[in-house]
């Protein structure tokens, strides 16, 4: 009976991990999207992924901050009221047709999505056996991955309109054609992000009024503290919070690196077509982490959490190593094989990371997710050194060294040791 009570709370915090693995792999529709709608370069349009990760990289420590003072219910309800008044904003975003609008949007709803990270890694964490906060927290990350094979699908859809216009035909519209074509692409976002947010709203009613178990972390390994401590840079003492922390950001890092430059990838080792390789990487691998996912679950009754960290860090530095060296569909499998052996990652890093830390365990969840900020940083080492040698195949080097650093953490980095900073 004692577990039963965790059940629907575990239910609806698991819901979470859905909904922000959405908000981020909608992004590959929105880039593309928003570039035809509102007639945006390249660089403009990435700047929906700097919205992005800047908000992560922000708000994390605030949410901690106030999850620690508060509590994990209360987290979860603002972050949700904040990532419903993103999805909201993107109606009077499109009727203006304001890029800046759509932005402000975007950085709303992934700062609701950070409160919710924040919050819900290391609540799933602690709802439940000790024994068993990895491998429910990998459970619970499973549903990440059907968000992130989802969203591409059910985005592309409902928001792309398949009509792609070559310049020489916008040029010849009149004013008027111009301006009734690129308001009815910017109009296709209002349904699906009226419906996400009305689904939003309705996980918030249900999360006020579902009891949520003020569960107390585990003060083991942990000096005590008193009231008003300082829960701010301290939490670096602990060794394995650092190491976690830095492979964090290579995680997320290297799985940016390896989608975001994939189908430049397949045209330059293998010829393939940006259509054809957009459906191998969504179905194949992005199909392959959502399984891993299930997979690392189970593998884990059996594996200790950490070592199979490291099993899995080993098996993506070779495939690298293969995909870096060869060419054809060689070295095309082996890129798509990584995303299977990232799958447990990042929560099995987040899990480790957070390992006795007590009741500094919410402030450390805040820089485990401000972390996420490699996404945004690893890419740009790629894009250098594709630009200064001519091949998006030498750049996967740097996922290579990615992992090299989480192979470490694996091995070594997890240890819990103290140590004054």
């Amino acid at each position: 009976m004692a577990k039963n009570k965790y059940l629907f709370p575990l239910i609806l915090v698991t819901s979470l991990f859905f909904l922000w693995a959405f908000l981020h792999n909608i992004n590959s529709i929105l880039i593309p999207h928003l570039k035809k709608a509102l007639e945006l370069t390249d660089t403009q349009s990435s700047y929906i992924d700097v919205a992005v990760y800047t908000a992560y990289f922000i708000i994390a420590i605030p949410a901690g901050l106030f999850v620690h003072k508060y509590s994990y219910k209360k987290g979860i309800i603002l972050g949700l009221i904040l990532f419903a008044t993103g999805a909201f904003l993107f109606i009077p975003a499109a009727n203006a047709q304001s890029y800046t609008f759509f932005l402000v949007a975007i950085f709303i709803s992934a700062s609701g999505a950070t409160f919710l990270e924040t919050v819900a890694n290391p609540y799933v964490s602690i709802l439940g056996d000790k024994e068993t906060s990895t491998q429910r927290l990998n459970f619970a990350q499973s549903f990440n991955g059907a968000g992130a094979l989802l969203a591409p699908i059910i985005g592309g859809q409902l928001i792309l309109s398949g009509i792609e216009h070559t310049p020489a035909e916008l040029k010849h519209m009149s004013a008027a054609q111009l301006a009734a074509y690129l308001q009815t692409e910017a109009n296709t976002v209002k349904l699906p992000y009226m419906v996400i947010g009305v689904v939003v709203i309705v996980l918030i009613l249900l999360f006020i009024f579902t009891h949520i178990p003020a569960v107390k972390e585990d003060d083991e390994a942990v000096e005590s503290h008193s009231p008003g401590a300082d829960f701010s840079i301290r939490v670096f003492k602990n060794s394995h919070l650092k190491w976690a922390v830095i492979a964090e950001f290579c995680y997320v890092g290297s799985q940016v690196c390896v989608g975001s430059f994939f189908i430049r990838y397949a045209k330059f080792v293998a010829g393939i077509a940006e259509k054809e390789a957009a459906f191998l990487f969504g179905f194949i691998a992005m199909g392959g982490f959502m399984v891993g996912r299930f997979a690392g679950t189970f593998i884990m009754k059996y594996i200790d959490p950490a070592k199979l960290l490291s099993l899995y860090a080993v098996i993506n530095i070779l495939l690298l190593i293969i995909a870096l060296t060869t060419k054809g569909h060689v070295a095309l499998y082996s890129l798509l094989a990584v995303p299977f052996f990232m799958s447990i990652m990042f929560p099995t890093i987040f899990a480790l990371g957070i390992k006795g830390l007590g009741e500094e365990t919410k402030i450390a969840s805040s820089f485990l997710v401000m972390s996420i900020i490699g996404g945004g940083v690893a890419p740009w080492f790629m894009g250098q050194i594709s630009d200064r040698t001519g091949s998006i195949q030498m750049a996967y080097i740097v996922p290579l060294i990615c992992f090299l650093f989480i192979l470490y953490f694996g091995l070594k980095g997890h240890k819990i040791v103290k140590r004054p900073i």
